[in-house]
């Protein structure tokens, strides 16, 4: 019997052994790792195994992803068929923080440039408004620099923060100015609009998701959020209900709710939520290097003003005409705080925005730059989609200050620009691709007013003569 079971065994042996996953023979894959149950599997097909149990997507798919919290159960990478051993835990950590850039400086003092140069970067990119232009260069320039060379400790002289209010109607510049300011400072920039922030408790944005907004712009970087710029919008939305008996949860509330964010403080900021609660995680931003500038229209503060300025009688060597002010566009400039107190603010936050300054409504003269001069300017956009057919786009004078005309009826300020010039760009912008042929499209003012059509020159054939002084000759 035993010499019968001798030779069964022999007879085995004789035999190549196969590996189960890959069918491959042992004379061709090498040795064979025998599993029970007779099954045999090669040694590169058992190294592909452990390196895929290793792989989180896998553990994922195979819901393992628990088992490296399990203290007995071991790491697949240690698992070497080839003897070389694995990288621990601790070196793969290593090498994923060589492979991490460094990150950038926040903030470089030496690289902030003087109040007149911020100025002059507006003046490219904002018409008017020099007074407001000034102001913020100095407030922003001043800011940072307290920042970055931490004066509030120097000399027991504490600098405070250099918040802003700025006032002024639709479409003047507000949002712009602010935008254009953070592409200069390279700078998180984050704009809130006011009218849908309540009191905590309520419907709506908390007041901390200005914060949060601010924390996701600098990309969760809570260092780099808090040399930051906060932009809110629409602060008049938030002014004191007049003659109600209802609770204001999105009027004094809010403004209650934004001194502690003014002022400068330590507060607690949902990530990636605009409002607080236990599903969402939180971390702490120290609000003391933040600026914040709100921004609001205040329709109806004229007429405040109005009435303060025309108090004296009517009658009388002293008299004051009731429409003296009618149609004065400097108006808002004469604002105080006890306007804006008696408009709705509370004392408490208006004292926290000690640079309060006004922009003035824009006039025929501010349009017809805006349109030409800035360096995003309206009609140069348009000259360069028609650049990239080939085709010169030129501007009359007479054309520009029709749609001057046009925009001051609709009184929303710049933003009815854009709105004129595509009304009667539409047809131009249409007609174009079907001819090859055309070179040339100047816009007169009569076009404008629907008195005529647009002067198309072919390719080839002489440019007529434009007025003196017409837009868009560089280009």
């Amino acid at each position: 019997m035993e010499e019968e079971k001798t030779g069964t065994e022999d007879k085995k042996d004789s035999f190549d052994k196969v590996c189960f996953m890959c069918r491959r023979s042992e004379s061709k894959a090498g040795p064979m790792i025998t599993l029970p149950g007779g099954i045999t599997v090669c040694r590169d097909c058992m190294q592909r195994s452990f390196d895929s149990m290793d792989n989180p997507e896998i553990r994922n798919m195979l819901n393992l992803q628990n088992l490296s919290n399990l203290k007995n159960f071991p790491d697949m990478g240690m698992f070497r068929m080839d003897g070389r051993g694995a990288s621990s835990s601790a070196e793969k950590a290593e090498k994923k923080k060589e492979k991490k850039p460094e990150k950038a400086p926040v903030f470089d003092i030496r690289a902030l440039p003087a109040p007149h140069r911020i100025k002059a970067e507006l003046d490219q990119y904002v018409v008017g408004q020099d007074r407001a232009k000034k102001i913020i260069s100095v407030a922003v320039y001043n800011h940072y620099k307290r920042v970055k060379t931490n004066t509030n400790s120097l000399d027991e002289i504490e600098i405070e923060k250099s918040n802003m209010l700025m006032i002024g109607p639709t479409g003047c510049g507000k949002t712009y100015l602010v935008k254009t300011l953070s592409k200069l400072l390279d700078v998180p920039l984050a704009i809130a609009d006011a009218t849908s922030l309540t009191e905590a408790g309520y419907i709506g944005d908390d007041i901390e998701s200005v914060l949060s907004k601010l924390l996701a712009v600098a990309g969760n970087d809570v260092e780099k959020a808090e040399t930051g710029i906060v932009f809110i919008d629409e602060i008049d939305k938030i002014a004191k209900k007049q003659n109600t008996n209802q609770r204001d949860v999105s009027g004094e509330s809010v403004q209650q709710g934004l001194l502690k964010l003014l002022e400068g403080s330590e507060v607690e900021v949902p990530v990636g939520a605009t409002s607080k609660n236990a599903m969402v995680p939180m971390t702490t931003m120290n609000t003391k290097n933040i600026l914040f500038i709100c921004g609001g229209a205040f329709p109806g503060l004229e007429d405040i003003i109005k009435e303060r300025l025309t108090k004296s009688s009517s009658m009388g060597f002293e008299s004051e005409l009731k429409d003296r002010f009618d149609d004065d566009p400097d108006l808002l400039t004469k604002a105080t705080l006890e306007d804006l107190r008696r408009y709705g603010m509370i004392p408490e936050f208006i004292g926290r925005l000690p640079m309060m300054f006004a922009l003035r409504k824009l006039d025929r003269a501010m349009l017809v730059r805006i349109l030409k001069e800035p360096k995003n300017a309206i009609l140069k956009q348009y000259q360069k989609l028609l650049a990239l057919d080939e085709v010169k786009l030129e501007f009359e004078d007479s054309a520009l200050e029709a749609i001057a005309d046009l925009a001051l009826g609709k009184d929303t300020g710049a933003r009815a620009l854009r709105s004129i010039i595509e009304e009667f760009m539409l047809d131009i912008m249409y007609e174009i691709p079907k001819d090859d042929n055309i070179g040339q499209v100047l816009i007169t003012g009569d076009y404008i007013a629907h008195r005529g059509g647009p002067v198309i020159t072919m390719r080839g054939t002489e440019l007529p003569a434009l007025t003196e002084g017409s837009a868009g000759r560089e280009h």
